[in-house]
């Protein structure tokens, strides 16, 4: 049965692991040492071996025969470690196994001895997908595991881990590989596996792997079955990307601002079912290399990562493009590359990017805020215009409507003021004798709203009454045209009550700073009552 490559040609030991030599010398020094921790948190990119290195630590420190840190490979715990087959290495994955019951399964388990190895080791992958009840079922054990027992958690998202867990662990952090160290590895498997690879095929798949290991062979393999030979046209077709001559045609293009152009390379790769996508990856990566070429031409080619016959090209498109312009073309494809994920039509989003470039058009905002200004000045003319309008100009509408905001509740067919109101003196107000007969009888009528009432007092003078309220809250029940209602009914209790009709006049005697701080007393005095009472009720005799 045929085994990808992948699989095949992963490390074994840790001589076997490319650029971590930081994290390898270590592990293989505590290994002789015998200065293992008990738990070990690897973080870094897909690719770079985490797990691999796991499982590597796992199979060293149980070896019978330990070669310098290294699992020798030779003996049983090896062998079947290898194979799947011992039972001491448990391999979880979190991101299918991340309830706590899973974890509770664990610390079940963990109880018992190792059965052939030293130790019994628990290595948790994609640790980050654990729950949070599981990662707190997880965290006593990991604290104070059994002598035998190690943990190794591996993860691409570390700010996923709570602190409480990577804090109980020894952390180290995986690079991504270099491309010279990625495409040095394939031409190696390439050769033992009788794969006629090309130099500059293996540096451009190790730039596509963008630093991880198993990308890398995965395109190898890919490309493998390809083609005879996998050469670069043979990784470009494979893995639908431009190869060079579109995309330096596709930058002389944007660089000479002809539309027409661009539109007739980006029509030709579709039609090759290339992904737009990655021609975008492309053209931003080219983009910072020119960018860089600008800026340090000395020093950019130990920075950028172009093929060796692309420089030529590159330095030619440095010398003709500002670097105003070439940050521009790159702010304009970071865009594009991030709503080509989220529509459904790669292509029209391209090209909306590319004549954007060569047009200068501006992207407008997603949300421009509209300058209502002008409108607003145009209303606040005419609301003065209204306010100072005489009144005998006014609508019956506009009159009804002071009534309601200025003097106090309107009311049908209002009969006229039989008194001077704007000369009206305190000696000329009578107060009320059957006011509270009235209370009584509003209380009948509408009784949700007569508590509002409560400790009021009204005068009369001609055919106007006049009511003094305690309650601010009483206003807020009498105006506006939502409570037309309750100022009605109560015109209509007074009417019948004093057998003549009245206009109402309101206000209220307390001040809104005043009414807050007989609130703030009325509340007090509960909150000191409830306190008394439940003194009162927790006391008991004493003998």
């Amino acid at each position: 049965m045929y085994k990808a490559l992948y699989r095949k040609w992963r490390p074994m030991t840790f001589d076997d692991v490319i650029s971590q030599q930081h994290i390898t010398d270590t592990l293989k020094n505590q290994i002789v040492s015998g200065k293992t921790a008990h738990a070990y948190l690897f973080t870094g990119s897909r690719g770079t071996g985490k797990t691999t290195c796991a499982r590597i630590l796992a199979k060293a420190v149980n070896c019978l025969h330990m070669d310098n840190g290294n699992p020798c490979l030779e003996c049983e715990i090896c062998r079947d470690a290898d194979s799947g087959a011992l039972t001491d290495i448990i391999e979880i994955d979190a991101a299918s196994n991340n309830s706590v019951n899973d974890i509770r399964d664990l610390r079940d388990g963990a109880v018992y001895m190792p059965e052939r190895g030293r130790y019994k080791i628990y290595i948790i992958d994609e640790v980050h997908m654990l729950s949070v009840s599981a990662f707190n079922a997880l965290l006593k054990i990991m604290e104070e595991p059994p002598e035998y027992v190690k943990f190794i958690l591996a993860t691409t998202e570390i700010h996923k881990v709570p602190a409480t867990i990577a804090s109980r662990c020894q952390r180290y952090d995986f690079r991504r590989i270099r491309s010279e160290d990625i495409a040095s590895r394939l031409e190696y498997i390439a050769s033992q596996e009788d794969i006629p690879l090309t130099h500059d095929a293996a540096a451009l798949i190790a730039k596509l792997a963008d630093g991880g290991m198993r990308d890398a062979v995965s395109l190898l393999d890919q490309c493998s079955a390809c083609a005879e030979e996998v050469t670069v046209q043979t990784v470009s077709d494979t893995a639908g990307i431009a190869g060079r001559e579109y995309l330096f045609e596709m930058l002389d293009a944007l660089c000479e601002k002809d539309a027409a152009k661009a539109l007739a390379v980006t029509g030709r790769l579709h039609d090759m079912s290339k992904d737009l996508s990655r021609l975008c990856e492309e053209l931003i990566s080219q983009l910072r290399n020119i960018m860089l070429l600008i800026v340090s031409p000395e020093t950019a080619e130990g920075l950028i990562a172009a093929m060796p016959d692309e420089m030529t090209a590159l330095r030619g498109l440095a010398e003709k493009m500002p670097l105003g312009l070439v940050m521009a073309q790159l702010d304009t494809f970071q865009q594009c590359r991030e709503k080509m994920a989220k529509v459904m039509n790669r292509r029209v989003e391209f090209e909306m990017a590319l004549i954007r470039i060569c047009s200068d058009v501006k992207e407008a905002p997603a949300s421009a805020p509209a300058d209502n200004s002008e409108l607003y000045e145009k209303i606040r003319k005419l609301e003065d215009r209204l306010a100072n309008m005489p009144r005998s100009q006014q609508s019956p509408q506009q009159r009804q409507r002071e009534v309601l905001t200025a003097n106090g509740p309107a009311q049908e067919d209002a009969p006229a003021p039989t008194v001077d109101l704007k000369n009206l003196r305190p000696g000329d107000k009578v107060p009320c004798t059957r006011w509270d007969e009235i209370l009584e009888e509003f209380k009948k009528v509408n009784p949700a709203v007569a508590g509002a009432l409560d400790g009021s007092s009204a005068e009369t003078a001609g055919n106007v009454i006049f009511i003094t309220a305690v309650n601010r809250f009483f206003i807020d029940l009498f105006k506006g045209e939502k409570n037309r209602e309750n100022a009605l009914s109560l015109n209509k209790t007074i009417n019948s009550v004093l057998g003549q009709r009245y206009l109402m006049r309101v206000r209220c005697a307390t001040s809104p700073e005043e009414q807050k701080s007989m609130a703030e007393q009325l509340i007090k005095k509960a909150i000191n009552s409830g306190i008394e009472t439940a003194v009162d009720n927790n006391t008991t005799d004493m003998v």
